[in-house]
């Protein structure tokens, strides 16, 4: 299908890529500029030059380029802990789920993208300017409307019950164990994002108190390969700790 004004398109040159909107006029690279104008009416997949002859390939966004371009004022939750995240709470179409601190809005932009039309996030969030750069970002896939927004903190309880899962990203996710327990359908997941390894013992005393089992704590590491086929060997950097993740489900009987 040709591309149109308004279409997001990855610029790829040399290994770099820019995510960048063909409603904006003129692309500016230390490899010249592009007139994103000439880009209307190509293909994915088809060829550009810059003013300086360099060549550029058009390439389909996917989630991963939205969540890792995103506006942020925040850390963000990456693309390799959102993949667990995302198939341990077993999020899918249709499904209501509460997120509590939705940051810059990361993984609130990867769950509304995979409970689809007929499902909802509600995200709870204290500080007002992280809902609108949430909502910023939210906004350049259209999943806007997939995502409620409370602009308040929790103490004690959530406004909903019989969720179908639900992720704590705050600073002291302890203090709101009852409140999950509380908002989750039986047999349900729980997730959580903490940064250190004090907050996860004491999530994890927390957890104890109430009926949860099949509890989980884990890190992600992420070690990419240098591409050469004659000298396959790591990248001299990696994405190592983000973050520790905790999960487990909720039951009736401790």
């Amino acid at each position: 299908m040709p591309l149109k004004k308004g279409d997001y398109v990855i610029l790829f040159h040399d290994g770099k890529r820019y995510l960048v909107n063909l409603k904006e006029e003129i692309f500016h690279t230390h490899k010249g500029t592009l007139d994103l104008s000439q880009i209307e009416g190509k293909e994915y997949g088809e060829v550009v030059y810059s003013s300086k002859g360099e060549k550029f390939y058009l390439l389909k966004p996917t989630l991963f380029d939205f969540l890792m371009k995103l506006r942020r004022e925040t850390q963000i939750i990456y693309p390799k802990d959102i993949g667990y995240i995302i198939v341990k709470l077993g999020i899918r179409e249709g499904m209501k789920i509460i997120e509590c601190g939705c940051g810059s809005g990361a993984l609130t932009t990867a769950l509304a993208f995979f409970v689809g039309d007929s499902g909802k996030v509600i995200s709870y969030e204290k500080e007002e300017r992280f809902i609108e750069i949430a909502r910023e970002n939210l906004k350049r896939l259209n999943l806007e409307k997939r995502v409620i927004f409370k602009h308040k903190e929790v103490f004690s309880v959530f406004d909903e019950e019989e969720v179908c899962a639900l992720f704590l990203d705050v600073k002291e996710p302890w203090n709101l164990i009852p409140a999950a327990h509380k908002a989750l359908k039986g047999g349900h997941p729980l997730g959580i994002l903490v940064p250190t390894t004090n907050q996860v013992s004491l999530v994890l005393k927390a957890l104890s108190e109430y009926p949860f089992v099949e509890i989980e704590v884990l890190e992600i590491l992420l070690r990419p390969y240098k591409t050469n086929p004659e000298r396959l060997r790591p990248e001299d950097q990696m994405v190592a700790h983000t973050g520790y993740l905790i999960f487990a489900k909720k039951v009736f009987e401790k």
